[in-house]
C-alpha cells in the first residue's frame, strides 16, 4: 500500500553447519541449501556458510543471502569485522600447480562457461608457483581436517590476484585421490563424514585471515565411477567433475569484510543480528559463543545430530531446542513477530507473582 513505512529494521538470521562434523543435515554437498532457501522466506536478512549453500554444480542464489566464509563468519560475530554488502565482487581464481593439464582445461572452461551464461565478473587466474600439497586427515571423534605442505604458495598467488584487482578468491586445489575407501563409501551412502570438508575449511580460512577478502575452495578430482547405490544427499557431488559454479555464483555477491574504524551506513554489525540456528551438538564454535553473549536468539536443532556433543547446556548457553529445522522456522516467525512462541500452544499457562524481597528491619 503506497505510503507505508516500518521503524522495523531489518530481522537478520545466522544459520551455521559446521563443516566436516557429519551432520545429518548439512554435512553433504549442499543438502542444507532447502533449510537456506525457507529461512530465507522468514528473514529479511540471512547470514550463512558455503557449507551451507554450496552444492558442487547446483546452488540457489538468495537475494536476502550473505554468502560468508567460516573464519569471517567468527570474526563478524566477535564484533571483530563488519559485512558490507555491494552490486557483485570481480573474482580471481588461484589454481593449484599439483592439477593435471586436462583437469586443470576443465576447470578453466567451467570457469568460463559461468562468465559466458551468468555473466559473473572474473579476472585472470594464477597458478601457485608449487604444489600445495593438500593432505586430509580425520580424527578418533571422526571429523575431518586436513594441511598444506605450502601455505606459502597460496598466499603469494592470493597476494598476485588481489594486486590486480580481485575482490574474491576462488580456489581450486588437487586433492588427494587416495582416500580411505570405507571412508568414501559411507559417504557417499548418506551415512559418513564429508572426507575433504576440514581440509577445505583450513585453505578458506587462510586466505581470508590474511587478507581479509571473502574467499571459498572447490576441489579438484578426477571423476569418480558410476555407482548406483549413492544415497541422494551425495547425489549433487556425482554429477560431474567440478565443484566451482556453487563457489563462483557464492563468491560474486559475498559481503566484503570491514573494520569498526572502516564502518559507514549499511554495513552489517553483531549487533544487529537477532537469532542464530545451530545443530544442538554443535554449540562450540567461534561465531556461536559469541552470539550467545549477545541478545540474539540460539535456536539448537535436535535433529541435525553431528560426530559431536557439544551442547548449549555444557557450555552454558541460554538457547531454545527445537526438534527440527520446521520447528525452527516456526519459532523464528514468532520471534520476528514479536510474539511469546508458548502463546501459540494450546495450553497457556496463566501469569504468576514474582516474590520482592522484604526490606531488612535493621
Amino acid at each position: 500500500m503506497a505510503g507505508e513505512y516500518s521503524h522495523r529494521r531489518p530481522y537478520t538470521v545466522m544459520l551455521v553447519v559446521p563443516t566436516g562434523i557429519g551432520a545429518a543435515i548439512g554435512g553433504y554437498a549442499g543438502d542444507a541449501l532447502p533449510v537456506a532457501r525457507a529461512m530465507a522466506t522468514v528473514a529479511d536478512i540471512l547470514i550463512t556458510h558455503p557449507n551451507v549453500m554450496n552444492g558442487a554444480q547446483l546452488y540457489w542464489p538468495l537475494d536476502n543471502g550473505f554468502y560468508v566464509e567460516g573464519y569471517g563468519l567468527d570474526q563478524f560475530a566477535a564484533g571483530a569485522w563488519g559485512l558490507r554488502p555491494g552490486p557483485g565482487n570481480r573474482i580471481a581464481l588461484v589454481f593449484d600447480q599439483a592439477i593435471e593439464e586436462t583437469l586443470f582445461w576443465r576447470h578453466r572452461q567451467v570457469a568460463e562457461a559461468c562468465r559466458a551464461t551468468l555473466g559473473l565478473a572474473l579476472q585472470d587466474y594464477v597458478v601457485t608457483d608449487q604444489p600445495l600439497g593438500v593432505r586430509l586427515c580425520q580424527a578418533d571423534s571422526g571429523t575431518s581436517w586436513g594441511t598444506l605442505e605450502r601455505p606459502d604458495s597460496l598466499l603469494r598467488a592470493a597476494d598476485r590476484a588481489i594486486s590486480a584487482g580481485a575482490q574474491a578468491i576462488a580456489v581450486v586445489a588437487r586433492f588427494p585421490e587416495e582416500l580411505e575407501e570405507a571412508l568414501v563409501q559411507a559417504y557417499r551412502r548418506g551415512q559418513g563424514v564429508d572426507p575433504v570438508a576440514g581440509a577445505e575449511a583450513v585453505i578458506s580460512h587462510l586466505v581470508v585471515r590474511t587478507f581479509a577478502i571473502p574467499c571459498a575452495h572447490a576441489p579438484a578430482f578426477s571423476p569418480a565411477p558410476l555407482d548406483r547405490t549413492v544415497a541422494p544427499k551425495a547425489a549433487a557431488e556425482e554429477i560431474g567433475y567440478t565443484f566451482l559454479p556453487c563457489v563462483l555464483a557464492g563468491l560474486s555477491r559475498a559481503p566484503q569484510f570491514v573494520t569498526p574504524g572502516q564502518g559507514c551506513r549499511g554495513d552489517l554489525w553483531v549487533d544487529q543480528v537477532d537469532a542464530v540456528v545451530i545443530p544442538a551438538g554443535a554449540c562450540g564454535g567461534s561465531a556461536v559463543l559469541s552470539l550467545s553473549q549477545t541478545r540474539a536468539l540460539v535456536v539448537a536443532v535436535d535433529a541435525n545430530l553431528t560426530h559431536l556433543q557439544v551442547t548449549p547446556e555444557a557450555l552454558g548457553i541460554r538457547a531454545t531446542r527445537v526438534g527440527n529445522y520446521l520447528e525452527a522456522i516456526g519459532l523464528l516467525a514468532a520471534h520476528k513477530a514479536g510474539l511469546d512462541p508458548a502463546m501459540l500452544d494450546s495450553q497457556v499457562q496463566p501469569l504468576a507473582e514474582l516474590p520482592v524481597d522484604s526490606p531488612d528491619p535493621t
